[in-house]
């Protein structure tokens, strides 16, 4: 993996807007079904909107139902990283940008192909890089 990105939160602040910035830097979460990326499944690459970082292929988003963008993998395991979250009286599976530590979602062992796994990604974290 490539050197960390990190900024300070003024930075952090000048270049996202606010519902990102509380989504990626203060693990806020947007609103369902009112999100960008939820219904969209046109080709491309969905970026880290903090540093760039391709995250996920649309060829993995499948519908959910459930509200926001969904995953069944990442591009490369490398690319995020994981960690428990206890927040709200739940025990989850946090999923962060392993290059600059956007909070990017949660990861649930409810979805489909052979591991099992949908990741749960708020719209307001990604910037999808469509295909030419």
């Amino acid at each position: 993996m490539s050197e960390k990105i990190t900024k300070t939160e003024a930075e952090w602040r000048a270049m996202l807007t606010p519902i990102q910035y509380a989504v990626t830097r203060q693990k806020a979460t947007e609103r369902p079904y009112a999100n960008e990326y939820d219904a969209v499944f046109a080709p491309g690459v969905y970026r880290c909107i903090c540093c760039g970082e391709e995250l996920f292929e649309s060829d993995a988003k499948f519908q959910s139902h459930c509200g926001w963008p969904a995953f069944s993998a990442p591009i490369d395991a490398s690319k995020i990283d994981e960690e428990v979250d206890r927040t709200h009286g739940m025990v989850r599976v946090e999923v962060l940008c392993a290059k600059c530590d956007a909070h990017l979602g949660h990861v649930f062992p409810d979805g489909p192909g052979p591991d099992g796994l949908r990741y749960c990604i708020n719209s307001a974290s990604l910037k999808l890089e469509p295909k030419e």
